[in-house]
């Protein structure tokens, strides 16, 4: 069954701890992280999950839009995540094996992600050195809200194949633009886990729209 995570981007953050209780019937908490850097937005830091962390159990997917993202990883991991996705392009190959190491030794799940001009291929060496998951951007980073990039669609259905082919226990997660109609496009083109925002929190009946995007 398809796995879904509410994006706390799109609570309200004078009312998160009220926030997150109301996806509680979701899989996964995703909580982006925006340098100002990386991506022109700022959001939130180490305290904020940690004090996530103090209130619930989810399971607490933790995006690293950061420049360098290694610096982060050992305080994130500590603050609670259960999972870390690194960006492709936020540092040179070598530091971002490194950061995965780092992971590895503390206990937290691995992550990578490609925006939408990075080429699928691009993974094959994380891959094959065994990630947890593969986050594929259907929106440029920074920003909630923006509509879904169709044109990534061939894209995650390539990244199913090379998970398949290289690390088949690796999750394939989906972010950006995900609504009923296209998280069903994304869910063919082979998703395990799609993230969504204002679809969630701006829904009417928040357990009903979590429920309609499984599918």
């Amino acid at each position: 069954m398809t796995k879904i995570a509410p994006s706390i981007l799109s609570a309200d953050f004078c009312r998160l701890g009220e926030d997150i209780q109301k996806v509680s019937s979701a899989d996964w908490l995703h909580v982006d992280v925006m340098d100002g850097m990386f991506v022109p937005n700022i959001s939130i830091g180490v305290p904020v999950v940690k004090s996530i962390r103090a209130h619930t159990d989810m399971f607490l997917d933790v995006h690293l839009m950061v420049e360098k993202p290694g610096r982060y990883v050992k305080a994130f991991s500590q603050a609670g995540a259960d999972l870390l996705s690194i960006h492709l392009e936020a540092d040179m190959p070598p530091a971002l094996h490194a950061a995965l190491d780092e992971m590895e030794a503390l206990g937290v799940k691995k992550g990578i992600v490609l925006r939408p001009i990075t080429a699928p291929e691009a993974v094959i060496p994380y891959l094959q050195r065994g990630v947890d998951l593969v986050l594929v951007m259907t929106v440029e980073p920074g920003f909630g809200g923006q509509s879904f990039m169709a044109d990534q669609l061939p894209k995650i259905s390539a990244l199913r194949a090379l998970i398949d082919q290289y690390c088949p226990g690796c999750l394939l997660e989906v972010d950006g633009g995900v609504n009923v109609e296209t998280a069903r496009l994304c869910r063919q083109a082979g998703a395990d886990v799609l993230v969504a925002g204002s679809a969630v929190y701006g829904a009417a009946d928040i357990p009903a729209a979590i429920a309609a995007l499984r599918g």
